[in-house]
């Protein structure tokens, strides 16, 4: 989300995300306050992999780089979660969980909000884009990266 003005899709309430102690995810968080989508690819053998891990899944080299990759996808699989899990949810269901895949990222897949109407007809292989939704006023600030449905 780019305008200050809109609405955060999520209520206040949550556990603000920070990168683990280690710092292993830090460069993904720092990149979505970019409005930058950073996936993890081997510079010895050139696989993609999401979530953030110190080795490759592909090769085990300790080569793993963040690399830039354009928000968007199709959508693998999806759930509408009616049961809230956390309690700043109660009153904010039902909402669309997806699990999209991204080609630019030789398809790895990673899991977020769906925004729009919590009723919408979803379908697998329906092409979705990234939407960042900025909380510089937390402390410590973060980003969040969802997902909206778009033409091809």
């Amino acid at each position: 989300m780019n305008d200050a003005s809109r609405v955060a899709y999520l209520p206040s309430g949550l556990p603000i995300p920070v990168p683990e102690p280690d710092g292993l995810s830090a460069p993904y968080w720092a990149g979505l306050q970019q409005n930058r989508l950073l996936v993890q690819r081997c510079a010895q053998c050139g696989s993609w992999q999401f979530g953030p891990e110190w080795l490759c899944h592909g090769c085990h080299s300790f080569e793993v780089q963040w690399t830039a990759v354009e928000p968007r996808g199709r959508i693998f699989s999806w759930e509408r979660v009616w049961s809230p899990s956390h309690k700043a949810l109660r009153d904010h269901g039902p909402y669309l969980a997806v699990l999209v895949e991204l080609p630019d990222a030789g398809n790895v897949r990673m899991v977020g909000n769906l925004l729009g109407d919590p009723l919408q007809a979803v379908t697998i292989g329906a092409f979705v884009e990234g939407e960042f939704e900025h909380h510089p006023e937390s402390r410590p600030p973060y980003s969040l990266l969802h997902w909206r449905p778009t033409a091809a």
